[in-house]
């Protein structure tokens, strides 16, 4: 039986629930009425059922469609204003013991060339990121009890986190690593970390099991229980996703956002995040023969339902999408991209981007320099901002002020700031000057007379030399 309430996997995840749901999508995608009972609901931004949004992925008519996307739009803006979120990933270890069929770093890829940095590697590493103008991380690594133990994580983030680079410097360390325990989460929450980061894969049981043969991640309940266990840990933001094209899109859609009705019946937050990966080509990889892939136009589909129907979420994607895609999606309520990435084992440090350790292909190779220019051409602010967390700004405290949309008195002009820096130690001079008129422009909607001043000011000290300010 269904209970959100449940710590059982197989409970907030409930299969018949699932099923049932697809049913009453397919029963009611052109009920014209309840598509608009359901779309006015979504209006007064506190969200929608699993049920009410699998009936909106559902709907084939195009006019509510365009609706959806309108008010997916509106939402974001309501909620994070036109603020974008810079950050990368940084792979640590592609040693692993796991079998998944999807991953090309699954155990028995002879193929792969294994590696696992160093300290010394972990410092350069981040030294090139932060020579980009890189302030937030999210680490991954392979599982492998071995060679990536919890201790080895840890000594990661100590590194990360104490490496300062002219003015460049992590502020937050989100973390993707393989479900683990209570007392490993507790060491990750004692380490500073950010969001603790992890994708479902697919919340089809049967499918998951076939797609995990082997290894510590075969185990369905253990892994889908992780964020549990996370928040039980004293992490406070974790972050929820599944990979697109493994099973059926609408059902996994389902199953995310019970995931994330779960989260807030029994922690009374939510996720921090949602991520809306689909499968890619990597080294011995080919998605062609998974045959639940999805159009871009599903893709876009999914991510305006996902953000009418969990509204306060960050929404993430990756640079496994094309520049195009990225482009287009990104009106439809994603709040945070990568940018610059490197999908390799100390791929930052080289000139060339390396392939022998990627776990995927990178579609959008532009320099964050580039994306920053981008973003801001299309009237976006590039964020780089870590205030919320440094200043205790997470768990329910951050929920509370975004859903009640208090967030944008700090974030706007926390995101201006934090883009001053960036233009200051890292952009080219086109960047720069984009940015400055931006900056200038974005500094007069702010409301607030006395924020709107000490931003100002705040902003005028950078230029004699000052870092780091924030609200």
């Amino acid at each position: 039986m269904y209970d959100a309430k449940s710590l059982r996997a197989e409970d907030f995840i409930n299969h018949q629930e699932i099923l049932d749901t697809l049913a009453y999508a397919d029963e009611n995608k052109n009920n014209i009425a309840l598509i608009d009972e359901i779309i006015e609901k979504a209006k007064e931004r506190k969200g929608l059922t699993h049920r009410e949004a699998s009936v909106l992925l559902a709907c084939e008519n195009q006019e509510k469609i365009e609706e959806i996307y309108d008010l997916a739009e509106q939402i974001k803006k309501d909620f994070y204003g036109n603020r974008i979120v810079m950050f990368a990933p940084l792979y640590l270890s592609n040693y692993c013991i796991n079998q998944c069929v999807y991953c090309p770093y699954h155990a028995q890829n002879r193929d792969m060339a294994r590696k696992k940095l160093t300290q010394k590697e972990v410092e350069q590493e981040v030294i090139a990121l932060q020579n980009m103008g890189h302030k937030r991380l999210a680490i991954e690594a392979g599982e492998d009890p071995i060679n990536n133990p919890i201790e080895y994580i840890l000594d990661c983030i100590h590194t990360i986190y104490q490496i300062k680079h002219k003015n460049g410097a992590i502020r937050r360390v989100n973390v993707n690593i393989a479900a683990t325990t209570i007392e490993n989460y507790r060491k990750l929450a004692d380490a500073g970390i950010g969001t603790y980061i992890l994708f479902q894969e697919t919340y089809h049981k049967e499918s998951y099991e076939k797609l995990h043969p082997a290894g510590p991640k075969h185990d369905y309940a253990y892994h889908t229980e992780a964020m549990d266990r996370a928040m039980e840990g004293g992490i406070d933001d974790v972050g929820l996703g599944v990979l697109f094209g493994l099973d059926k899109y609408r059902y996994e859609f389902a199953g995310l956002l019970m995931h994330a009705e779960h989260l807030e019946a029994v922690h009374g937050v939510g996720p921090h995040t949602i991520s809306v990966p689909r499968i890619k080509r990597a080294a011995d990889i080919d998605p062609t023969q998974f045959d639940n892939g999805i159009s871009d136009e599903i893709f876009c589909k999914i991510a305006a339902c996902i953000r009418v129907a969990v509204p306060y979420t960050g929404m993430i994607i990756s640079t496994r999408e094309s520049a195009e895609l990225r482009e287009k999606i990104i009106r439809l309520g994603v709040s945070q991209i990568s940018g610059g990435s490197r999908t390799s084992v100390g791929g930052y440090q080289e000139e060339e981007r390396p392939h022998d350790t990627e776990q995927f292909e990178v579609s959008d190779e532009r320099t964050l320099d580039e994306v920053v220019n981008w973003l801001m051409s299309a009237g976006y602010i590039p964020s780089f901002c870590t205030a919320c967390y440094r200043e205790g700004r997470t768990g329910d405290r951050f929920m509370s002020l975004c859903k009640s949309g208090q967030i944008l008195n700090c974030c706007h002009p926390n995101a201006l700031m934090t883009l001053k820096e960036y233009l200051i130690d890292y952009a080219s001079e086109d960047t720069r000057k984009i940015g400055e008129k931006l900056i200038e422009k974005e500094l007069e909607k702010i409301t607030n007379p006395k924020v709107k001043k000490t931003a100002k000011d705040y902003i005028a000290q950078m230029e004699n030399g000052e870092r780091d300010f924030r609200f």
